[in-house]
């Protein structure tokens, strides 16, 4: 089967960066599905990865996460998907990617393809929703139908984990969701998800939120530079309030919290994959209830650019317009 991978970390504009390969096509065991993909989309993990992990004994490494696809086989023990059926998820950082034909999952975190999305508009979706999903009602505890006169901010609003946890926070719950933006494009796009207030992360935030007539938030979740922010998120964040974060930032000075007795969380949202937790089902009822959203119409795909087919060429476009830090939502590339 055709897959996309790397030797060794380079920067994107090197031609060996990505590289077009043929590999075997792998079976299915246990509770695996194999997936023929129709469409990925890329997310700075992908980035982060190919240029600053080296793969082991200098192996070839397939990346990619997000797909959307058609179950072609399955394993002896899966239970919940047959052949045939239409699947979208963000797979495992431990094994390899979906940059490929086709690719094996485990069920237990694969759901269901929105009937009313294509599947480049599904894989736009998977990791970004799980991510801000676990953020918001697992890590921040927001209860779904309440949070009444609280607010939210979310720092790094029109990006993917961003437009997905505005829309989620908008329509899930009755919190004041102000995100930011720094760009008039990017602002635009975070109120027409939903966002209640908009401020600019390269300009003084907590004088920002006290023009909104706030004293503080009760929560804030951080998308990036957290530790460019850790300051001014500690001034707006309320006393007994809570942040999340999903970055790997500098080091930051946790001692701050103290004084407002503020808790930290993280959020990755491969933990449950990795160490094969009790839970790890959650991700398929989680993913299978963001696809129940999207076709009522609660929810909306996040897909802004499809760049063209999956190959080597088409992901070094991607990775670059990732690291160029000007993204809006989410890019995706569809079929071989």
């Amino acid at each position: 089967m055709k897959a996309i991978g790397y030797h060794r970390p380079l920067p994107i504009a090197e031609a060996d960066s990505l590289i077009d390969i043929v590999v075997d096509t792998p079976t299915p065991t246990g509770r695996d599905l194999l997936v023929r993909v129709e469409a990925v989309s890329v997310n700075p993990v992908d980035v982060k990865l190919r240029g600053g992990v080296a793969p082991a004994d200098g192996a070839l490494r397939v990346l990619g996460f997000d797909a959307a696809g058609t179950v072609e086989a399955v394993g002896p023990e899966v239970t919940g998907f047959r052949p045939g059926d239409a699947v979208f998820y963000a797979g495992a950082i431990d094994r390899p990617g979906t940059n490929s034909e086709f690719h094996l999952v485990d069920e237990r975190i694969a759901g269901p393809k929105p009937r009313s999305l294509g599947f480049a508009e599904a894989a736009a979706l998977p990791l970004t929703a799980i991510t801000a999903w676990e953020m918001l009602f697992d890590r921040l505890g927001l209860v779904r139908g309440g949070e009444d006169g609280r607010s939210l901010l979310i720092v790094g609003g029109a990006g993917g984990v961003g437009s997905m946890a505005i829309q989620l926070a908008r329509k899930l719950t009755n919190i004041r969701v102000i995100a930011t933006a720094s760009r008039p494009e990017t602002a635009a796009w975070v109120r027409e998800l939903g966002a209640h207030d908009v401020i600019d992360h390269n300009g003084a935030m907590p004088e920002q939120i006290r023009a909104l007539g706030l004293s503080g938030v009760e929560a804030v979740f951080s998308t990036n530079a957290t530790d460019r922010h850790f300051p001014a998120l500690v001034e707006i964040v309320a006393p007994q309030g809570r942040i999340g974060l999903i970055d790997d930032p500098a080091p930051i000075d946790v001692r701050l919290l103290k004084r407002k007795s503020v808790s930290l969380h993280w959020e990755l949202m491969f933990t449950r994959s990795l160490f094969q937790t009790a839970d790890i089902a959650e991700q398929r009822a989680l993913l299978a209830e963001v696809s129940r959203l999207v076709d009522d119409g609660t929810l909306r795909t996040t897909l802004t650019e499809t760049l063209g087919r999956i190959d080597a060429a088409t992901l070094r476009r991607a990775h670059a317009l990732i690291e160029s830090g000007t993204a809006r939502g989410k890019i995706v590339l569809a079929g071989f």
